[in-house]
């Protein structure tokens, strides 16, 4: 049996931010819990929305205490303020940070059982459905807003909680590529090889059936497309990105991921390295290592980035087209190629044993170890 999770109701294209008042109204919500990073509330991009909240005569109160990999403490704290506040929705506005934190809040506050917050990690037993979740991303990448996962840093073991909850995901997802204007080239390119990395691993991940594949193909073909333009900043790349990132979502939320993102989680704890700048770098690496458990995929995978002639190529040639396809996109955007500026030699072995450890290790469609994964962080120092 294959289990499928999606938002109730999503909105998608420029404007789309307008629809929020509108739908906290039309739920019944009466107090909204804005939950946003300081430099979106610095740079006016949470303004955007909590303008048109003020505008409605929408009650909101702002919290801002949210690190770029949120911790147990900001998740806590987000609960006492919700709390104190009153609230009855959130308004998640940012990237992965942002709706992770809201996840986490949301989650608690109807399940106060897991306040401690370690309690909630792999899949949990949680019995009811967080409190609903309005997600506004900003960053073309996490697909936060359509994910049944979400990740906390556990700060201190310098190791990141992979939560995955049925009853996190959003009920309603806007996606309003005006909203991820303002992203600097880096985050853009870095947040745009997260979700590639996305949409790969869904693609190869033992969970890959049918329905996922659907999506994460699409997902691959438009990422590849409009992924160089958005690090330009043009308004067809930013849409494009938009929905890429969020078709990708809709598919590995369901299905899993893979040693990408188990090898990507510690390099984010123990050095805070920008998720999609850490998926990015092992991406092609991974690919390579997979290769062998990944049947015709990889031809698949060549054709979606743009490879010609793959019907033509040998199982060597279009394995090889897939990772080149992915080594040149990320190079043009800007990805540093290796680890050698991030990783120290005395942390692999602590590195390699947490990838192992992660929630999304056994998705892998290769069958791994520890001293596989630790020759593989070394492969790229």
């Amino acid at each position: 049996m294959n289990r499928f999770v999606l938002n109730e109701t999503s909105y998608h294209g420029a404007g789309a931010i307008k629809a929020i008042p509108d739908e906290i109204k039309g739920r019944g919500f009466a107090k909204v819990f804005v939950a946003s990073d300081p430099d979106l509330v610095k740079f006016g991009v949470t303004k955007k929305v909590t303008d048109l909240l003020e505008e409605a005569g929408i009650e909101y109160k702002l919290f801002t205490d949210i690190k770029a990999n949120p911790t147990i403490n900001n998740v806590q704290h987000g609960v006492e303020e919700f709390k104190a506040f009153g609230a009855d929705c959130i308004v998640a506005i940012g990237g992965g940070s942002s709706m992770d934190t809201a996840k986490g809040v949301g989650i608690v506050i109807a399940n106060p059982e897991f306040a401690d917050i370690r309690s909630l990690e792999g899949v949990a037993p949680t019995k009811n459905k967080c409190v609903p979740i309005i997600a506004v991303p900003t960053t073309a990448g996490t697909a936060a807003e359509v994910t049944i996962n979400y990740v906390i840093t556990d700060t201190e073991k310098n190791r990141k909680m992979v939560c995955v909850d049925v009853h996190d995901i959003p009920v309603v997802a806007v996606v309003d590529p005006d909203m991820m204007s303002s992203m600097p080239k880096g985050l853009t390119a870095a947040t745009g090889m997260d979700a590639l990395t996305h949409a790969i691993e869904g693609y190869i991940t033992k969970g890959a059936w049918e329905l996922s594949d659907m999506f994460h193909i699409k997902a691959i073909e438009i990422i590849a497309k409009y992924l160089r333009g958005a690090v330009e900043n043009t308004a067809e790349g930013r849409e494009g990105m938009a929905l890429g990132q969020y078709v990708a979502g809709m598919g590995f939320s369901n299905v899993g991921l893979g040693i990408v993102h188990s090898m990507a989680h510690p390099l984010g704890a123990l050095y805070d390295t920008p998720h999609g700048v850490a998926n990015a770098i092992l991406l092609p690496t991974i690919m390579e290592y997979n290769a062998p458990a990944t049947g015709e995929k990889y031809r698949d995978i060549a054709k979606a980035m743009g490879v010609e002639g793959t019907e033509n190529m040998s199982i060597e040639e279009y394995r090889k087209a897939a990772v080149d396809a992915v080594k040149q996109l990320s190079k043009d955007v800007g990805i540093p190629a290796d680890l050698k500026e991030i990783v120290k030699d005395e942390d692999v072995a602590f590195l390699a044993q947490s990838a192992f450890d992660d929630a999304c290790r056994p998705g892998n469609p290769r069958d791994t170890s520890v001293e596989e994964i630790t020759a593989l962080y070394k492969s790229l120092m």
